[in-house]
């Protein structure tokens, strides 16, 4: 009670939530890791978030940070925790045109900072399904990914600079504008992906790129997997690496599309084995600028490539969107992914990384092997083809603890196997403990801990989350 009146000195009490008030924060999307915190608290700006840690760290109190609280894999698990929310500090405090910068705190929801960046010709370029909700702290401590990462990288990628508050509340300034800092470790790299398990970000500089003045989209129907690559390699070559997304699913997740949204027809039908969602970005004025007959040249581009290699024998079909309406129709099929998996129980669902060659290795095996341990399993599969990311979901004959786990650990070993990871943009959190474990390199996973132990003694950040 003490700590507890502390920090309501620091934060005035209607900011350190308790008992019911506290209830929906202990609650992740997924609604599979529930917690009753300690305590929640909503500092306001960087110096409170310090005074927070300094209280913590002298008690011995465990903190877990909590963006959005859009995680899939329990990064937010908190029970008896102080959990810090950022969502206070939400202000975009530069954007900068020329420099192509923007200067924010890690409480700016994704969403807000694409519409702040769209008045400018820019955008901060990280896209996924709940970027309504999740917030820029959050995707910064998860590396998140999401539909564009072929062209962009993930969210390391993005980023040139950090503010840090550390475990004893130490705020560290890593807040640098530049794209060439050679001055000794990396260390905003060590806090990105880290889950919270090293510190606190509380604000970023952020990298911005010219907003597409138009967009040539599709869907696409391939031969194979390789039909698919050579798509993706032919569109790479010859537009410069203008392909944005390059989405792969399959006849499983068509099948499940149907029967959870029926109202969300996909252009060609429900019946072809491999569907690829398409999407060129393009800005320069060659590619956007209508022709006389009122065509755009990147989308003429599209078809006319689409339509050789229709006749090559590796494309079967295609339906090139024609309005923004139709459009965000076909990106709405793809995004309605998590509601559609996570619409029935149980289910195992993996977020895994391969190379681009591997991915019908991977399908076939991961198929195969799934057959030997619970043969009347079902199966959907979504993917970022064009980084290889892959989330094939299993929905088992019965919810066993057992088998689940058996489940996931079949599919992390195939993918490791394979030259791949078993987290590609969800992270480790709770539910991948057990595959940091068996399949990371001892080596890596020894550094993990002394890294820990150096900046965090006590163990007070986010415990029990990313290293085993």
């Amino acid at each position: 009670m003490k700590l507890l009146d502390e920090l309501s000195e620091i934060l005035g009490q209607q900011h350190v939530l308790t008992g019911s008030d506290a209830a929906q924060y202990g609650i992740d999307w997924m609604k599979k890791y529930p917690c009753d915190p300690l305590a929640v608290l909503r500092p306001a700006d960087t110096a409170q978030v310090s005074a927070i840690m300094k209280l913590a760290s002298a008690s011995k109190t465990p903190v877990v940070p909590i963006s959005g609280n859009t995680g899939l894999v329990g990064g937010t698990h908190a029970p008896g925790a102080l959990m810090i929310s950022l969502e206070r500090l939400n202000q975009i405090r530069e954007i900068r045109p020329q420099s192509r910068i923007a200067i924010v705190q890690s409480g700016v929801i994704l969403a807000n900072l694409h519409d702040a960046c769209e008045e400018h010709g820019l955008t901060f370029p990280l896209f996924f399904g709940a970027r309504g909700s999740a917030m820029i702290g959050g995707n910064l401590s998860t590396n998140a990914g999401g539909s564009n990462v072929l062209r962009y990288g993930n969210t390391r990628a993005l980023a040139l600079g950090l503010e840090v508050v550390l475990p004893d509340g130490t705020i560290v300034n890593l807040m640098s504008e530049l794209h060439k800092d050679n001055t000794g470790y990396d260390l905003k790299n060590l806090f990105i992906g880290a889950e919270g398990t090293l510190g606190i970000i509380t604000a970023a500089v952020l990298k911005l790129v010219p907003k597409p003045r138009a967009y040539a989209t599709a869907m696409v129907a391939v031969a194979s997997l390789p039909a698919a690559l050579t798509l993706l390699n032919r569109l790479q070559d010859e537009t410069g690496g203008m392909v944005e997304g390059f989405e792969f699913m399959p006849r499983t997740y068509m099948d499940r599309l149907k029967q959870a949204l029926p109202n969300l027809v996909p252009p060609l039908g429900y019946d072809m084995d491999m569907t690829i969602l398409v999407e060129l970005g393009a800005t320069a004025p060659r590619d956007v600028t209508p022709m006389d007959d009122g065509s755009i040249p990147v989308v003429s581009f599209l078809e006319e490539t689409l339509g050789m290699l229709i006749e090559d024998g590796l494309v079967q079909d295609a339906v090139v969107a024609r309005s923004d309406a139709q459009r965000m129709t076909m990106w709405d099929i793809r995004e309605s992914a998590a509601e559609i998996i996570h619409s029935r129980k149980p289910n195992v669902d993996t977020d895994v990384a391969v190379p681009l060659e591997k991915v019908d290795a991977f399908l076939e095996t991961a198929l195969h092997q799934l057959k030997e341990i619970d043969a009347d399993a079902e199966t959907i599969t979504v993917s970022h083809l064009g980084d290889g990311n892959l989330h094939f979901t299993i929905w088992p004959t019965r919810d066993d603890a057992q088998l689940l786990g058996s489940l996931r650990d079949m599919v992390d070993e195939i993918a490791t196997d394979l030259g791949g990871s078993f987290s590609a943009e969800h992270g480790i959190g709770l539910s991948k403990l057990g595959s940091m474990a068996r399949l990371k390199d001892p080596a890596a996973l020894a550094t993990m801990h002394k890294i820990k132990s150096a900046l965090d003694p006590a163990g007070i950040m986010n415990p029990g989350k990313v290293l085993p």
